[in-house]
């Protein structure tokens, strides 16, 4: 009896255990950009997704230029704690793991690179606004106390953590492991995931080991959602969105009833105002663009004489130059964004402005109003009364002078359905 219970026990095992190792897999998640909400968010999900489906390993195949400080955190934080041994694969050829890509990298349990890829440059920048020299200070202390204590965590170069952080030293990928900042360059993700087969890690949990040989790779892409949100948190696409929103909704003002424009922009509106969140935004810059979009308004009460065109112009032009606060190149608009968009928003402010003006100035074409100013023949003599000839039709008539019958004359006003008219004098 007992020998039996063992036997079925024994079987019970095993066949867990097969069928754990049927579904294990190798997920492979591809990450490129800024490092920002959506990346951090895109990578955290990714890891709770490989730990529920009980992944043998995750690599993250990393090109970034660094980003925000608070997303490469989390990141950092969500790697340490992983139940799931987590691969950092610096690649293709070409790519780099800069500034906040460094803290991410030295988190994982296994640090790799692909030839022809660099690493460092991970000195803090103030993305928020200029640092005075204590602040600047503080940035660089705690920044080179946490990424020694990642190296230090994984066994790795802290020395060197410390110097890519208070002096931006770069290295290339034959350096960073002579250096021990890294653990493996592999070629491509074949040679990789050989090289990591039964090495042994230190988990959130304790030892684990990574099996890669006979397990399926499972490569995982950016849902529609991530695509979306990582496209519109560019710089320049939230500064093209914020510019559409205005035109938008300042085409609805202007054309009350069009509806379709005024939806669109508001949309877009909300877009920018999601995107600046993750960005680092210079407010005064933002003011002086919803400033020039201001007095681009005003020309349609105030005679200018283009003044208020030009003034909008100037201060469309700073604004944007001023929109993002940051050295950062990737956090910077270019001068080929903002010209063609600064030219572009004038035209149509311009052409917008000019057609309404011109629409509220035109001379009524219908009804009593559409009268005045059109010239007729006097049919009687006209003074306190008499007969115009006006548009094809006869209208009684009166004039403050007398008008003989057969002078041309022309409408000065409409009256109880009587016109008031003058002599048309020969030119």
């Amino acid at each position: 009896m007992i020998k039996n219970i063992f036997s079925l026990l024994l079987f019970l095992l095993i066949t867990i255990f097969a069928v754990e190792k049927v579904n294990a897999e190798i997920v492979v998640i591809n990450v490129e950009g800024i490092v920002n909400p959506v990346m951090s968010e895109f990578i955290t999900k990714s890891i709770d997704a490989a730990e529920k489906e009980k992944a043998n390993v995750l690599i993250i195949k990393l090109d970034t230029p660094g980003g925000l400080d608070t997303s490469m955190r989390s990141i950092v934080k969500k790697i340490i704690s992983s139940e799931v041994p987590v691969v950092v694969y610096v690649s293709p050829s070409g790519a780099r793991a800069a500034s906040a890509g460094v803290f991410i990298t030295l988190a994982a349990h296994v640090a790799a690179m692909a030839p022809g890829t660099n690493i460092g440059a991970a000195h803090p920048v103030g993305v928020g606004g200029k640092m005075d020299k204590t602040m600047a200070e503080k940035a660089v202390n705690d920044a080179s106390a946490y990424i020694k204590s990642l190296a230090e965590q994984r066994g790795r170069n802290a020395e060197w953590a410390e110097q890519a952080v208070r002096e931006s030293v770069s290295i290339t990928e034959q350096e960073a492991l002579k250096l021990n900042v890294i653990d493996i360059v592999a070629p491509d993700m074949k040679s990789l995931l050989e090289t990591i087969d039964q090495r042994e890690v230190q988990g959130s949990t304790g030892k684990l080991i990574i099996q890669t040989k006979g397990i399926k790779i499972s490569y995982k892409e950016m849902g529609v959602r991530h695509k979306i949100l990582d496209i519109i948190s560019d710089p320049s696409i939230a500064y093209m969105l914020m510019l559409l929103g205005m035109y938008g909704i300042f085409f609805e003002l202007t054309n009350p009833g069009v509806v379709l424009p005024g939806v669109l922009g508001a949309l877009a509106l909300i877009l920018a105002l999601y995107s600046f969140q993750t960005l680092p935004v210079n407010y005064a810059g933002l003011l002086l663009i919803f400033l020039a979009i201001v007095l681009f308004i005003l020309e349609l009460a105030v005679t200018s004489y283009g003044m208020l065109t030009i003034a909008g112009l100037i201060s469309l032009t700073l604004g944007s130059i001023m929109l993002y606060d940051s050295p950062l190149p990737f956090y910077q608009l270019s001068l080929k964004v903002i010209l063609p968009a600064v030219i572009l928003t004038t035209l149509f402010f311009s052409l917008t402005v000019y057609l309404a003006v011109k629409a509220y100035r035109r001379q009524p074409t219908t009804g009593s109003e559409g009268l005045i100013g059109l010239t007729g023949e006097a049919r009687t003599d006209v003074h306190d009364k008499g007969q115009v000839f006006v548009n094809g039709e006869l209208w009684q008539a009166w004039s403050d002078e007398p008008v003989s019958a057969g002078n041309k004359i022309i409408v000065e006003k409409v009256e109880n359905l009587k016109l008031k008219v003058k002599k048309q004098t020969q030119s």
